[in-house]
C-alpha cells in the first residue's frame, strides 16, 4: 500500500504553484518531486517512487504498462487490479490509494487524447498515443467505484507463423489463409471478446500485395497495419455539446469513394453490417472484418442481426442471399481454457439452400489431437482460379503431394 503521508506531502508541496514546476518537463519534475521527498521524509525507494507516480504519473498502474508480458490491465475498483499474462488473468499486488487517486489517473488518461469523462458522461472508450485502448466507467454506473481496462498494444508485429509455432493454426491451415487473403477472399474472423479477433486481422492483411490501396475502419483504432497504400478511418465519438460524433457506417459509406481496393472494418456491430456486405459484393473483394460470436453459424446470424437492428427493411430472404454473396470465409477463434488463443474452424460459406445459409467446415479443431484438422473438403474459390494457385490451395486442404485434375 502506497503511504498517504508521503502522497499528501508531495501534493501539498507541488500545490504551492512554484512557478518552476511550470517550466519542468514530466521527467524534471519527477526527479524534483524524489529528491524532495527524500531530503523531507528521510524515506528512498519503492515508496517515494510509488508516491511520486501516483501524484505526477499514472500511479500503480505505471509498471504495469511498462511490464511486456502484461497484455490487459483490469482495475476493478482502486484497491483491487487484475492483469492479464500469457491469457490467464491473475489478481496483482498493486493499488490505488483511494478513488479519488483513480479518478485522477484516468482524468491523466483520456484528457491528453482529447475525450473526457464525468458525472454527465460517465464512458469513455479512447486509445493511448501507443496503440493501446482504454475503456473507462465511472461510479454510480460502476457500483464498487471507477473501474478502468487497458488493452495494451503488442510492441512486437505477429506474422502467420508464430501463430503455427503457439499451436494456434496448422501449418497446413495457416498456408490455406494465406492463399484465401491472395485470391481476395471475404473473409469475417469470429470469436468472443479477447480472443485475438483484431491481432488474426493483423497477420491476414499482411498477405495483401504492397500494390493495392486498403482502407481501414475502426471504433478506435487498433489494427496495426504494415501496408504502404493505407489510409486508416477511426469514428469519433459525440463532444462536450452532444454533436459532431461520426459512426463506422458514415465513414464505410465515405470509405466507398476512396477508391479502395480492400476494406478492413477492424468490428462490424451495428448498421454498417449492410454497407461492408454490400462493398464485398460490389468490387471489394477481399475484404476483412470482425464479429462478435461463438461459431461461424452465430457470425452469419449476427450478420443478420445487426443489419435488421439498424431499421434497414429488407426481406430476410433477400438479406440471406446478400450474406451468402458476400461473405466467402469465417474463421472462428477463441480462448481456450489454458489462456491458449486457439483457431477452432475455417469454413466456407457455400451457398443458401431453402431460405438456410449453408456452411462447409474446411478445417476443424480435433478434441482427440487438440489441433487443427483439415477435413479433406474441396472449396468453391479454388475453381476460379488458374491451375498453379488451385493447385496449391488444394494441396493446402488436401496435403502435400496431392494432385488434382483441374477436369
Amino acid at each position: 500500500m502506497i503511504s498517504v503521508n508521503l502522497i499528501n506531502s508531495l501534493k501539498e508541496h507541488l500545490d504551492t504553484r512554484d512557478p518552476r514546476f511550470e517550466s519542468m518537463s514530466e521527467c524534471e519534475l519527477r526527479r524534483y518531486a524524489e529528491s524532495y521527498l527524500k531530503k523531507t521524509t528521510g524515506e528512498s525507494g519503492k515508496d517515494i517512487a510509488d508516491a511520486v507516480a501516483e501524484v505526477i504519473g499514472l500511479g500503480p498502474i505505471e509498471g504495469l504498462l511498462e511490464d511486456d508480458s502484461v497484455t490487459e490491465i483490469m482495475v476493478n475498483s482502486y484497491d483491487q487490479i487484475y492483469v492479464e499474462r500469457s491469457g490467464k488473468l491473475k489478481k496483482a499486488d498493486e493499488q490505488f490509494s483511494n478513488e479519488v487517486s483513480l479518478r485522477r489517473t484516468i482524468d491523466k488518461i483520456v484528457l491528453p487524447l482529447g475525450r473526457h469523462v464525468d458525472d454527465a458522461s460517465p464512458m469513455v472508450d479512447a486509445r493511448l498515443p501507443d496503440g493501446s485502448r482504454v475503456n473507462a466507467v465511472l461510479a454510480p454506473l460502476a457500483t464498487k467505484g471507477s473501474c478502468l481496462t487497458i488493452r495494451k498494444f503488442t510492441k512486437k508485429s505477429l506474422t502467420i507463423e508464430d501463430l503455427v509455432d503457439s499451436g494456434s493454426l496448422t501449418k497446413q491451415a495457416a498456408e490455406f489463409l494465406k492463399l484465401a487473403v491472395r485470391c481476395r477472399q471475404n473473409i469475417i474472423v469470429s470469436g468472443g471478446t479477447g480472443t485475438g479477433k483484431t491481432t488474426l486481422l493483423n497477420i491476414l492483411s499482411q498477405e495483401i500485395p504492397e500494390y493495392e490501396r486498403i482502407i481501414s475502419i475502426e471504433d478506435a483504432a487498433e489494427l496495426q497495419l504494415d501496408h504502404n497504400n493505407l489510409i486508416s478511418l477511426e469514428a469519433r465519438p459525440k463532444n462536450q455539446e452532444g454533436t459532431g460524433a461520426i459512426n463506422i457506417r458514415e465513414l464505410v459509406i465515405n470509405a466507398l469513394r476512396m477508391r479502395p481496393d480492400r476494406l478492413i472494418v477492424g468490428e462490424c456491430r451495428g448498421s454498417e453490417a449492410l454497407d461492408m456486405l454490400q462493398a464485398m459484393n460490389t468490387g471489394h473483394a477481399g475484404s476483412l472484418s470482425t464479429v462478435h460470436a461463438n461459431s461461424a453459424r452465430d457470425a452469419l446470424r449476427r450478420l443478420e442481426i445487426m443489419v435488421l437492428m439498424g431499421g434497414i427493411e429488407l426481406p430476410i430472404s433477400a438479406l440471406r442471399q446478400q450474406i451468402a454473396s458476400a461473405v466467402n470465409i469465417v474463421v472462428q477463434i477463441a480462448r481456450l481454457s489454458d489462456g491458449r488463443r486457439s483457431v477452432l474452424s475455417i469454413s466456407e460459406v457455400t451457398g443458401i439452400d431453402d431460405n438456410v445459409l449453408q456452411l462447409s467446415p474446411l478445417f476443424e479443431r480435433s478434441n482427440m489431437t487438440q489441433s487443427l484438422v483439415s477435413n479433406k473438403t474441396l472449396c468453391k474459390f479454388a475453381d476460379e482460379q488458374g491451375d498453379d494457385v488451385r493447385q496449391e490451395v488444394w494441396e493446402s486442404l488436401m496435403g502435400d503431394g496431392l494432385c488434382l485434375s483441374s477436369d
